[in-house]
């Protein structure tokens, strides 16, 4: 029998209730944050964005609707302003490339964004007046104040967010608070769920062993796996700001193992994450450390030279190393140069150079009064904010708003995983390579009293540039070929600073462009140019063995700790384990 005495819940009275159990966990969550920032003793910055109100009406749907609409009409607002009457045209953005965007009124939502963004970033250009600077600042300021506006970052905008929210009644904004309380709190965006990747298990895992080390670097060789092997060694030089394993990554990106399955006795340099005992570094001590690892070489396997790549800003100090020893009539000790995405002239060094400003310098050097280290995420944030649409509000709505763990992705994965900086030396590379240019100022900069002059290099080079790189332009590294006197060969590849490295031809993506005959100018080899689909890696390969094609038995000191060198550690080392 019915108990007719009892009082019916009235309708969405439960969710109700649910709503108000989801905020109040989220307001627990933040005050624990808070709490545990305090007990800490520091203060927890403001999120950005606050945990979504409840709803103000019993359907969800009205809720969401009313979100797009209100948004809608702001978008009509700034297009009226801006004299834009069209919708912007049909084109893929994986921002909105959820079935949901296929809804009337959120893909209005999305056309008018699209749109209204496509007017502000053409104003740039339309405005007179402005030097190449000014603009340069105001399309950057543009292009970020369009990417975090998108109507794909807020909840009530997003039909891919509300569906998750509804299905999950807020489960998604819990989550998506946690996780932003713990980036917060680590002061970095999580962009490869923790404990995915392990140095030595599934990441650097190149047998090879640590054979000599300094306070600024370790020395690792990577053992033989052929017969024979080049004569000539190799060493790599790879960015200070950064962990060597980019080029090492899991066995099938590893550009260190493919080269050593190539015939290549390789040595590669582990630079130490900067503490307070080497917090007085200077580009001194770099350019000492790359000739020291050059000799130790040299005298280990009992050759005149060795081949050297140098990655990015340890590519510049190569250059810096190479003119130096080209003055003191050493230059016999490299036998070729390979640049991956290297600048030493900074005139065009892209959007970098916008956070170079006086105000930048002196906010460097308060961060580095006390330690004189620069914390790694300075660094790693500026460099998301140069693709803040894939590196910060892309993580913003999948771990934020949806709630979800980023998949496992090993480079980034590398990315998030910071290195500190001397911040004196930081400050100085900055101050006369970027701002003053003067690396390229035959002896503007001296190194141990000795002024440098790179057109004084005569080794042979191969310079490689990213057609899609915003870190070193492929203008900016291009300018290398007009500098070095040496014989050249100028290869560019499709993608960016990283990508376009690390490309294995396992796995036949991207293309490079090649140009035999003499060009003055990018645009000319460009023009020129010969596209060669997949990686770039096998084109430097055959380029390394013509300039000394003769081999030698693999044995000997060839083996990791079997010449007069002994092992220290197997490889990867501590040092790139070390934050």
């Amino acid at each position: 029998m019915t108990d007719d005495s009892t009082t019916a819940n009235p309708p969405g009275f439960e969710d109700w209730q649910h709503w108000a159990l989801v905020m109040a966990k989220a307001n627990q969550m933040i005050l624990e944050a808070w709490a545990d920032s305090l007990a800490k003793g520091s203060a927890m910055p403001g999120f950005g964005f606050g945990p979504a109100a409840a709803p103000q009406a019993t359907d969800p749907m009205q809720w969401m609707s009313a979100g797009a609409e209100m948004w809608s009409r702001g978008l009509e607002a700034w297009g009226k302003m801006l004299g834009q009457a069209s919708e912007a045209g049909e084109r893929r953005d994986r921002r909105f490339g959820s079935e949901e965007w296929n809804d009337p009124i959120f893909s209005t939502v999305k056309q008018s964004y699209l749109a209204i963004s496509d007017r502000l970033l053409g104003t740039v250009d339309e405005i007179e007046g402005l030097d190449e600077e000014a603009r340069n600042r105001l399309r950057f300021a543009t292009q970020n104040f369009v990417d975090a506006m998108s109507p794909a970052n807020f909840v009530a905008t997003n039909p891919e967010v509300m569906k998750q929210t509804i299905e999950t009644k807020g489960e998604n904004l819990l989550s998506g608070l946690k996780n932003m309380i713990g980036d917060i709190q680590r002061g970095q965006v999580t962009q490869s769920p923790e404990g995915a990747f392990e140095l030595g298990r599934n990441l650097a895992t190149t047998p090879g062993k640590v054979i000599f080390e300094t306070p600024l670097f370790q020395l690792i060789q990577y053992g033989p796996v052929t017969e024979k092997v080049l004569e000539t060694p190799l060493v790599i030089f790879p960015p200070w700001i950064n962990r060597f394993y980019i080029l090492d990554l899991t066995p099938e990106k590893s550009f260190v193992k493919w080269t050593v399955e190539q015939g290549v006795s390789l040595f590669m340099v582990s630079w130490k994450s900067a503490d307070e005992s080497i917090r007085d570094v200077t580009m001194d001590d770099y350019v000492s450390a790359q000739e020291q690892a050059i000799d130790v070489i040299r005298d280990l396997l009992g050759v005149k030279a060795v081949h050297a790549i140098g990655y990015c800003v340890a590519g510049t100090t190569l250059a810096a190393t190479l003119a130096y020893l080209a003055a003191k009539r050493e230059a016999e000790k490299v036998a070729s140069t390979t640049f991956f995405t290297a600048q030493v002239d900074f005139d065009d060094a892209g959007d970098i150079k916008l956070f170079l400003g006086d105000e930048t310098m002196q906010t460097l050097k308060q961060l580095t009064a006390e330690t004189g280290v620069l914390d790694g995420r300075v660094m790693a944030a500026t460099f998301n904010l140069l693709r803040g649409r894939d590196l910060i509000w892309n993580y913003v709505v999948n771990n934020y708003l949806l709630g979800k763990d980023p998949p496992p992705f090993d480079l980034l994965h590398w990315n998030g995983d910071v290195t500190n900086l001397p911040g004196e030396w930081h400050r100085d590379y900055l101050q006369r390579l970027y701002r003053e240019n003067l690396l390229v100022k035959p002896g503007a900069i001296s190194i141990k009293s000795v002024p440098l002059d790179l057109t004084r290099i005569e080794t042979p080079a191969y310079i490689q540039a990213g057609r899609e790189d915003h870190i070193a332009p492929a203008t900016s590294v291009w300018k290398l070929t007009r500098i070095l006197a040496g014989p050249k060969r100028f290869v560019l590849a499709g993608s960016g600073h990283i990508a376009g490295v690390v490309n294995p031809p396992s796995a036949n993506k991207y293309q490079y462009w090649t140009n035999e005959k003499p060009a003055a100018s990018l645009d000319e080899f460009v023009a020129g140019a010969t596209e060669h689909k997949g990686s770039w890696w096998p084109d430097w390969i055959d380029w390394l063995k013509k300039q000394d094609p003769r081999t030698v038995i693999a044995d000997g000191a060839r083996v990791p700790g079997e010449g007069k060198l002994k092992a220290i550690e197997d490889a990867p080392g501590r040092y790139v384990k070390t934050r």
